[in-house]
Order: C-alpha cells, then sequence, then structure tokens
C-alpha cells in the first residue's frame, strides 16, 4: 500500500477490524518512513455480476445505483442514513446469495422493495411507481389498497 502523503511502500498494519457485518475489514495503517497513518479497506469482490435489463441490455452490477434508487425513494422520509445503509447491504446480500452471473433488473427491484416495506410506506410507494411504471392514479391507489390487506 502507497502512503498518501509521501508515497513510501513500506508501512505497517496498526489495527484491523471487520466491517459491514464481516464482509470486509477495515485497517489503520502507518508509514514506516513519514509516520503518516492512513485507513485502508479490504472487501471480497464476487464475479462480475451482469444486470440483465429490458430489452436483453446487460451492464455491470451497481450497488450505488441501489442506494441512489433507495435514497431517492426515502427522500424527505424520516429514514436515517442508518436505515438506508442496512436496506442496501441487505438487498446486496440477497442479490449475491440467489445469483452468481446475471440478475435479471425485475429481482433487483423486487428485493429493493422487499427492503424498504418495512421500513417506510410512502417510500415504498414512491419506489413501487417507477419499478412497475404506474401510468395513472388507479394504479397508485391499488398499490395502497394492497398495502393494507399484506399486514
Amino acid at each position: 500500500m502507497r502512503c498518501p502523503q509521501c508515497q513510501c511502500l513500506e508501512d505497517k498494519v496498526v489495527d484491523s477490524r471487520s466491517t459491514k457485518e464481516g464482509r470486509g475489514v477495515r485497517r489503520r495503517r502507518e508509514c514506516n518512513k513519514c509516520g503518516h497513518r492512513f485507513t485502508t479497506y479490504e472487501e471480497i469482490i464476487h464475479a462480475e455480476l451482469k444486470v440483465i435489463k429490458r430489452g436483453d441490455i446487460r451492464e455491470d452490477f451497481d450497488r450505488e445505483k441501489i442506494r441512489r434508487g433507495i435514497e431517492k425513494a426515502c427522500w424527505k422520509r424520516p429514514v436515517s442514513s442508518a436505515d438506508i445503509d442496512r436496506m442496501v447491504e441487505w438487498t446486496v446480500s440477497s442479490i449475491e446469495a440467489k445469483f452468481d452471473v446475471e440478475v435479471p433488473s425485475m429481482e433487483i427491484g423486487k428485493f429493493i422493495m422487499e427492503s424498504i416495506k418495512g421500513v417506510d410506506e410512502v417510500a415504498y410507494v414512491r419506489f413501487a411507481s417507477v419499478y412497475r411504471q404506474f401510468k395513472d392514479i388507479d394504479q397508485f391507489i391499488e398499490e395502497i389498497k394492497s398495502m393494507g390487506t399484506r399486514k
């Protein structure tokens, strides 16, 4: 690891901790040359998971795209950033557990909806309106009615 201060390649690990529910490691390092301390993160990189979009187009799986979708649905709602982190982690973990190489975008949407459902009902309907491509108010009303029967 190259020191961000002096570019030296020699350092020592001062502290290591598990992060992301055991899915990664956070390391505090100290440069042997200048003594500068810095942090690095390590996590498993899964095989390049591809998303199959509508029209059979494939693109790389993007965890940040999931985060942005959840954040948009939760915008101006009483949902903490910790809640969003948990929803993203649960969604990504669920996808990685079920799919190895390719995942249909519709499945990603289902997992996101499942993660949002128990946190905030308004955010759930917002996400559902985009995911299911609601065309009119009647579809919103039907989704809200179906939420009432799920409980």
